[in-house]
This record gives structure tokens, C-alpha cells and sequence, in this order.
């Protein structure tokens, strides 16, 4: 049986002192759409920003793997280059500097060799016309005056372009209406149709992001722990029922 893409086992993450993933095992194959649910405060954003190496958390115990590389204490870039790409719940703006020189520099990196300003347009031209974007977007400052939805379609847009073998969707759902939800569960599902060997895991508090991204696998975080895992049929149940039955 072949690695799993993403294979993250017994992690222990600390944050100000404070212990917040208490053991935290689970996996993502290629190809595999992996959701993650769990109320606030479980812990959900805390692992998906470990993942990408965020500064904030300190790995107190077990390890992360990444195409069969222990990258548990990899610089942030260093994952980026990799491979694993992290859309964020709260994108940053950037102001002064345009979506296609952004880009430019972020794909540069992941190559490791410099890009192009032709190849850049070009390409995101035609990601723009599969995602339903307007050209105008790429020459905008980078989600500078961006409504929430436009501000995750390009994070869409940047995973496209990027080309990861992981991505970490950092509750991609939030703050969008029922519209803007429907138009990114759709981008995301154009990407993969594109990069089919694409692994995928998406946090959220939410079904309603799932029913445009079928999951294969749904886990279950409370209070840092994986308390239940199994099918799309478990993201149903969590939202007939909620929370309560797993609280400890």
C-alpha cells in the first residue's frame, strides 16, 4: 500500500503556553478530498496553519509528513516549495502590489527558477475564463478593496496557478454568502478536474461548502482531538445534529 500524500501522527501543538491539538492523527491520499470539522476553538485553524509552519505554533510531540518527508519542522517556504499550499480564512491584503506580480514572484519560488510576466498572463488568463473571473482582476492591488467571495476566488486562483500537490483549506467558507460559497466549492472542484492527483483538506464548520466538494473522508476535531471519522455521511449528521454528542 503506498504513503498517504499527508500522513500527520500523534501531534501535540502548543500556542502561548497553552496546549490546543492533543494528538492529532489523520491522513490525505492523492486525489482525496479530506474534511475536517469541528466547532470554535477546537483547534481546526491551529492545524492547518502547523501545517504550513506558521510561527505561532510550537510542535510540542509527533510529526508531520509530506510525500514521504518529515517536514515537522520545515520554514514555511520550504513547504510552499514542496508543494503544500495553505488558503487562508482571512486573506491578507497587500496594497501596491497587483494579483499578477504576486503570483509571478509565488510561482517563481515554487520553481525555483524566474517566470515570466508573458507566462504568468497567460496562464492566468486562462484560469481566469475556467473559474469565471474577470481579466481586469490579475491587475488589481493583491485583495486590496476585494469582497470576501472575490478574495477567496483568488486564493482559488493562486492554487490553480501554483500547481501544489497538498492543499490546506483554512475554512474557505467563512463569511460567504450561499452565491459566493457555490462559485468557490465549484472553483475548487474546476482545479482538481485540472490536477486530479490534487490532495485536498478542507476545513469548515459547515456542510454547505461539502455538498460542491464531496469529501471521501470527513474527521471530527473537538478540544484537539480526533473524537470520530468515516464518509460524507458523518458531515451530514454533524450538521442535523451538532456538536453535543462528541463534547466530552
Amino acid at each position: 500500500m503506498s504513503e498517504p500524500l499527508l500522513s500527520i501522527e500523534n501531534l501535540h501543538v502548543e500556542a502561548d503556553g497553552a496546549e490546543i491539538l492533543r494528538g492529532v492523527t489523520l491522513t490525505v491520499g492523492a486525489g482525496e478530498v479530506h474534511a475536517l470539522m469541528g466547532p470554535n476553538g477546537a483547534g481546526k485553524s491551529t492545524l492547518a496553519g502547523t501545517l504550513l509552519g506558521h510561527p505561532s505554533y510550537q510542535v510540542t510531540d509527533g510529526t508531520v509528513r509530506f510525500a514521504g518527508e518529515d517536514v515537522t519542522h520545515w520554514a514555511t517556504d520550504a513547504r510552499g516549495k514542496a508543494g503544500m499550499f495553505l488558503a487562508f480564512q482571512y486573506p491578507e491584503s497587500i496594497e501596491g502590489v497587483s494579483v499578477i506580480q504576486f503570483l509571478r514572484q509565488a510561482i517563481s519560488a515554487r520553481r525555483g527558477e524566474d517566470v515570466s510576466v508573458l507566462e504568468v498572463r497567460l496562464a492566468m488568463g486562462e484560469w481566469m475564463e475556467r473559474l469565471g473571473m474577470d481579466p481586469s482582476f490579475g491587475e488589481r492591488h493583491l485583495n486590496q478593496g476585494f469582497s470576501g467571495g472575490e478574495k477567496k476566488r483568488n486564493e482559488v486562483l493562486q492554487m490553480a496557478m501554483l500547481e501544489p500537490e497538498l492543499a490546506v483549506l483554512d475554512e474557505t467558507d467563512s463569511g460567504l454568502d450561499i452565491d459566493a460559497l457555490g462559485v468557490v466549492g465549484r472553483g475548487v472542484r474546476t482545479v482538481r478536474e485540472q490536477h486530479p492527483s490534487l490532495g485536498v483538506l478542507v476545513v469548515t464548520h459547515y456542510q454547505r461548502l461539502l455538498e460542491n466538494l464531496v469529501p471521501d473522508r470527513v474527521s471530527l476535531l473537538v478540544d484537539g482531538r480526533i473524537v470520530d471519522s468515516g464518509g460524507p455521511e458523518l458531515a451530514k449528521r454533524i450538521e442535523r445534529s451538532g456538536y453535543d454528542e462528541w463534547r466530552s
